[in-house]
């Protein structure tokens, strides 16, 4: 059993009197910690939105119908709660009315499950993220050496949970899970028909990583305007498919202000996009994996260990450019990634006399660990 990063949070805020929401795209494992933190527990009642029957009950309930249904259990869990009517006042009716229960929910999409619980539990709550398995879950597995070993394989097949148990099968399960999930979710909230437009768009977002993204030049290549690309990228954001990465402004006149890079929570996930899962060793695109291996990586190292870090990437109209730049605790930190160790890497000299703070800092296969651990 592979230990998750939240399964400690977690416990730490059972019994404190609020409800313990869990975000994040459907296969990452949360049904599974849940299930493991749990096994020995009998005072548990299992709830799925999933399923018709508890969309019904939460229809037009009542706390005094709802403390029969519990009956003596102590722990409610919610899976997939975004697909319940009105969760954000159902949940805040058990949270306020019944006490002496512990309250968890579960649930696929930011976009829903976040906006329908934000304002009804303000307070009331703690809320966490989770991803698939990060490195630093994968080394206190199996140790840093297997781990760092695995670095290449990695880098087409990400970390979702049932492909790093089925070795030899990563392919077929990644196909099965961007066929199956991936657009389930936007599909349902934005009743959209065309399939096919989410794919072109995802498919044009999976050749840019590491690169910015013009919504613009995006339109024209799957036929849609500047305004729906953008609502689609938000959509895909919120369910945890993809993520924006601004750019860092505030000194230099030729620094670019608005513009953005997108990068895929899972490499796995990209490369199933694309239908490319070539062996790392023969790509074109290897530095553009392992940077976003490195930058989804970093989030998750950031979230999991609730360090409240600023993120962009920086480049000038000169084409000077870093990375990724940090600001945390009134630290600015760089970096710069590079997948071959001998390849040079020099701190912008732009960036260095502007910001003389900064730190700068080349990460390479052989110092990862001093980034993501």
């Amino acid at each position: 059993m592979i230990i998750r990063a939240l399964e400690q949070t977690i416990q730490e805020k059972l019994w404190q009197g609020k409800a313990i929401i869990i975000m994040g795209p459907r296969q990452v494992g949360k049904t599974t910690l849940l299930k493991q933190m749990f096994k020995d527990n009998s005072d548990i009642l299992w709830l799925n939105g999933d399923e018709q029957d508890t969309r019904s009950l939460f229809e037009n309930i009542s706390a005094t119908r709802l403390k029969y249904i519990f009956g003596q259990k102590k722990i409610i869990i919610i899976d997939e709660a975004q697909r319940i009517e009105n969760i954000g006042l159902r949940l805040k009716l058990i949270t306020d009315q019944i006490s002496g229960i512990q309250l968890i929910a579960t649930g696929s999409s930011s976009f829903d499950l976040a906006n329908k619980v934000n304002e009804p539990l303000t307070g009331r709550k703690w809320e966490y993220k989770m991803y698939p398995l990060s490195f630093k879950e994968m080394v206190n597995h199996h140790g840093l050496l297997d781990e760092k070993r695995l670095i290449p394989h990695r880098l087409i097949y990400g970390y979702y949970p049932d492909v790093v148990t089925h070795p030899g099968s990563e392919g077929e399960i990644l196909k099965q899970l961007s066929d199956s999930y991936l657009y389930k979710d936007i599909l349902d909230w934005e009743h959209i028909k065309k399939a096919d437009k989410i794919i072109k768009l995802l498919q044009a977002l999976a050749f840019q990583i590491g690169s910015e993204v013009s919504y613009n030049e995006l339109g024209q290549l799957c036929d849609l305007d500047p305004k729906t690309v953008e609502r689609y990228v938000i959509l895909l954001e919120q369910s945890y498919i993809i993520f924006r990465l601004g750019s860092f402004s505030r000194n230099l006149r030729n620094e670019l202000k608005s513009s953005r890079k997108i990068y895929f929570y899972d490499n796995g996930i990209r490369n199933a996009v694309i239908a490319n899962f070539s062996l790392a060793e023969t790509r074109s695109d290897i530095e553009a994996l392992f940077e976003n291996f490195l930058v989804s990586e970093r989030i998750k190292y950031l979230q999991y260990k609730r360090l409240w870090h600023n993120t962009w990437f920086w480049r000038t109209t000169a084409m000077q450019e870093i990375d990724l730049i940090e600001e945390g605790d009134g630290k600015l930190m760089t970096y710069e990634f590079k997948w071959n160790p001998k390849r040079s890497a020099k701190f912008p000299k732009a960036f260095a006399d502007n910001y003389p703070e900064a730190t700068f800092t080349v990460i390479t296969p052989e110092n990862m660990e001093d980034f993501l651990l």
